[in-house]
């Protein structure tokens, strides 16, 4: 009953985590802690493997865009301080560190259940949180900045607000790595489908970023698009982005 009830909960539209960082309710409004945990220990899973294959039925989601940032040399180079908005259960975070063994790894997520579980468990550094603001970590000093599956939650201000921050930490030659739902992920059939099974109450999810408008906005930054690919997100997809700052 347990897996099933948690399954309903986001399953009906294939939602992923819902971050907290939009201050409409946090990853542990619609992921509670305890009731996953218990449900992930019984399945024999991880908590991201059992995200990905009962919750959202996509078995390896996870996997496949860290596999793909491998590909792409994002961990060959070794970072030594990574930064993550938005980790939820840490299923991003957890395959991260399988990767790469920084010196210093910061998140900023506001369910606090979820960030004292991936403090005690990964070790990680736990900054405050606030929308849009990274404030606590200094300018330039972040070698891979990601955000999985958090800005298809936001408006297109708020994620905003978090590209200029991106920006700022992230060192010269260092990475930002981050999924959104562009336009490249909204064609007919699937903005047909999200109208379909969307349900009342979501109304704001999945929200939709114009891609030309994050790529002007990133090279203003200093930012270029070293690369792109499509992630699943539960029947439809999102576009990972990578960034490389100029040097």
């Amino acid at each position: 009953m347990l897996k099933s009830g948690l399954k309903r909960l986001l399953g009906r539209t294939g939602f992923d985590i819902v971050r907290s960082i939009n201050n409409r309710g946090g990853v542990d409004d619609f992921l509670p802690f305890e009731p996953t945990m218990r449900a992930a220990r019984s399945a024999g899973m991880s908590v991201g493997d059992y995200l990905d294959e009962v919750m959202n039925g996509t078995p390896g989601a996870t996997q496949s865009t860290i596999d793909e940032l491998r590909g792409l040399g994002v961990f060959a180079a070794g970072p030594k301080t990574v930064l993550e908005i938005g980790p939820g259960s840490g299923r991003y975070l957890e395959k991260t560190l399988r990767e790469c063994t920084p010196d210093r790894y910061e998140i900023y997520e506001t369910a606090k259940p979820w960030a004292d579980y991936l403090v005690e468990t990964f070790r990680v550094v736990a900054q405050p949180t606030a929308e849009g603001d990274l404030g606590a970590t200094p300018d330039g000093s972040v070698d891979l900045v990601q955000a999985h599956k958090v800005f298809n939650t936001v408006t297109f201000l708020v994620a905003a607000r978090y590209f200029f921050e991106m920006a700022r930490v992230t060192r010269p030659g260092g990475r930002i790595v981050f999924d959104a739902m562009t336009e490249t992920c909204l064609d007919p059939v699937t903005v047909r489908d999200w109208a379909a099974k969307g349900g009342p109450g979501h109304d704001s999810y999945p929200a939709a970023l114009p891609r030309q408008a994050c790529l002007d906005l990133f090279g203003h930054l200093g930012c270029s698009l070293e690369a792109s690919f499509t992630a699943p997100l539960g029947f439809a997809s999102t576009e990972v982005l990578v960034f490389t700052k100029a040097a």
